[in-house]
């Protein structure tokens, strides 16, 4: 079939926002108990369940209805249940306890002291009790208070390490007797600075004598885990790259494994991450990062050789293992994340739940192309470009894509090309997309991770603006048609390119972030310094987040804005994007603003993100002129 001749932005799309987001499961927090998988679901109504694929494959819904396994401990959570003998024990959302919840029986409340949270919860059979991460938040004049505690079947509580302003990953080694633990003080974030301990388990389940692993003030220290023979593994990016280590006693010290220009580990910005898993006392399994793409490999623990597993995957995450089967979490460019198992005996690998079906031809997919373009002080810059693809249309001659710029949140994070249908949502009708890993992103070693120190609002920022320029250079994009979104960090990106650089035709900002002093005097704790690094102490750096605020400097905004906002962002105060609204209006430059009661800090309920993606649409369209190939709900767009 010949394709149709059409404006870029007005292709018909066979993706809908309702195929985008209505249709998508996210996967995660996989757990192996004896022969059954675990694993949790995010459902597009908001939603968190836990699902049990039993011993004869039978898969099942276990979280009964009005039931939620969501942790809010750093407010992120992540690391919201265990299994244990066939019984599930999870934080429940609406009141944070934990239950305990055995097969045929009704959830029953397992803790019982109110304004507490738990994650990253592991089993003590030897003491009868379950040893978790607490959040203590009974005093609302400071802040809450973050021990480790065990939690007996009869529901009393010991502390077990406190002092300190975060801990995550207890792990008990084999035969109980010892726990190692991550911890880490303000302003440190867990991938600036954490510090692993290892301690004797007394009788009456208190520690004893205490031992410093490795870690420290400018080292990160992610997931320790326990092998078969009592050796600790874990990784640390004291070479500027998060590799592998091993620990067998404070005599023999830390060995490293297999030195490697490669990430193995990532920011821990929720509990549970997983990026390799014992598969026995000679052998792990492993999630490696390099050039923005997974890899996957096994690792000879006494040869110390890595071999590579040629996958057809760009994203990897999440590994668990049993000495037969690993599981993880994969996809690719044209394969949506999905719940794998491979079989380490005969390396075949099988397809356990994926997060959408695809029901769209591989033919309308935009294939992303890593690119490497330059930016300031001579340095580079990574991203994903996205080039219009449709098969059913091709644009009039010489008419060059609008653009958008997709910058990620964090901004410790990083994207991947992994298919997303809510890219593809925008390539599909004529858009092109540069989904920008700017310096601050993780997967490219800690000297690129910091470049953002003492430079948020300025390096991500002319990353995004510079990945802009480059591909206009090119002659791949509309010079005067580029937009750019994101959403929290990366709505805070989108706010400084249009407040305090040109080029940018229109935006969309998601639960930015406008107001640095706001942020760093009103967030939650886990985040509440993390503005010392990326900024400068406060208050006595004020004038730097000042300076960088765009809410200070409304009248420097220069393109059209439209702002989506959820009513019970604990992150982004509403009033921040209230505000920014009624100063353009009052400068009569266009702007839309869509309020969304009940969403927090990223939206989850899938109505409201096919409400957001369309409004979003539906602003560009009346920007930069073009007819839309469907019916979209109107925005109000004021001084358009």
């Amino acid at each position: 079939m010949t394709p149709q001749i059409a404006p870029y932005g007005s292709w018909k799309s066979p993706i809908s926002a309702q195929e985008a987001f209505a249709k998508f499961i996210g996967l995660g927090g996989i757990q192996v108990d004896g022969a059954d998988l675990y694993w949790c679901e995010n459902r597009p109504d908001g939603r968190t369940v836990i699902v049990r694929r039993s011993a004869d494959g039978n898969v099942t819904d276990i979280t009964p209805a009005g039931y939620n396994v969501r942790t809010r401990v750093h407010e992120y959570g992540g690391g919201g249940y265990l299994v244990s003998g066939g019984v599930v024990y999870f934080s429940n959302f609406a009141d944070q306890h934990i239950y305990r919840h055995e097969r045929h029986s009704q959830p029953r409340p397992f803790s019982q002291l109110n304004g507490m949270r738990y994650a990253d919860m592991i089993m003590d059979l030897a003491h009868s009790r379950i040893i978790a991460v607490r959040e203590d938040h009974n005093d609302p004049s400071r802040q809450a208070i973050n021990t480790l505690v065990g939690i007996s079947f009869e529901g009393d509580e010991q502390v077990l390490v406190s002092g300190n302003d975060f801990y995550s990953s207890p792990r008990l080694n084999p035969d109980g007797k010892q726990l190692c633990w991550l911890t880490w003080n303000h302003p440190n974030m867990p991938w600036d600075g954490t510090e692993l301990w290892v301690a004797e388990l007394r009788a009456d389940g208190s520690l004893g004598q205490r031992t410093l692993v490795a870690g420290g003030l400018s080292e990160s220290v992610f997931q320790p885990e326990w092998s078969p023979d009592g050796s600790l593994y874990f990784v640390s990016d004291r070479t500027n790259w998060w590799n592998l280590y091993r620990w067998r006693s404070e005599q023999q010290g830390v060995e490293p494994l297999h030195p490697m220009q490669a990430e193995f580990g990532q920011p821990q910005w929720q509990f549970g991450m997983a990026n390799y898993a014992l598969v026995s006392a000679d052998r792990l399994i492993c999630t490696y990062t390099q050039d923005g793409r997974d890899f996957l490999a096994f690792l000879d623990t006494k040869t110390l050789q890595l071999q590579h597993l040629n996958l057809p995957y760009d994203m990897i995450s999440d590994v668990k293992s049993t000495p037969r089967q690993a599981f993880f979490i994969a996809g690719s460019a044209t394969q949506p994340a999905g719940l794998m198992q491979f079989d380490i005996d005969g390396q075949e690998i099988s397809l356990i739940r994926q997060g959408r079906s695809v029901t769209i031809d591989p033919e309308y997919f935009s294939i992303p192309q890593s690119i490497e373009f330059p930016t300031e002080n001579g340095l580079t810059a990574f991203g994903f470009y996205y080039p219009p693809r449709n098969r059913d249309f091709s644009p009039p001659s010489g008419e060059l894509p609008p653009l958008i710029v997709k910058s990620h949140g964090g901004p410790t994070g990083a994207t991947s090309g992994v298919l997303q249908y809510a890219i593809q949502y925008w390539t599909t009708r004529g858009f092109a997309i540069l989904d920008v890993n700017y310096g601050g992103s993780t997967g490219y070693g800690r000297a690129y991770r910091e470049r953002l120190k003492g430079q948020w609002g300025i390096v991500d920022v002319v990353d995004c603006v510079n990945g802009a320029r480059y591909l206009a250079s090119q002659g791949l994009v509309d010079p005067q048609r580029l937009a750019i979104r994101g959403g929290s960090a990366g709505g805070y990106v989108t706010l400084c390119a249009i407040t305090f650089h040109q080029g940018f035709s229109a935006a969309a900002c998601y639960y930015g972030i406008s107001d640095l002093e706001a942020m760093a005097r009103e967030t939650h704790k886990f985040e509440s310094r993390y503005l010392d690094s990326l900024v400068g102490p406060y208050p006595e750096q004020r004038d730097l987040y000042v300076a960088r605020s765009p809410i200070h400097y409304i009248d420097r905004i220069n393109c059209p804005l439209i702002l989506l906002q959820g009513l019970d962002d604990p992150v982004v105060p509403p009033n921040q994007s209230q505000m920014i609204y009624e100063a353009l209006l009052n400068k009569g430059l266009p702007v839309a603003l869509l309020t969304f009661p009940g969403e927090r800090h990223g939206f989850v309920k899938a109505e409201n993100n096919i409400r957001a993606i369309e409004a979003e649409l539906y602003f560009y369209a009346r920007i930069f002129k073009f007819e839309l190939a469907e019916k979209v709900e109107p925005v109000e767009i004021k001084n358009l």
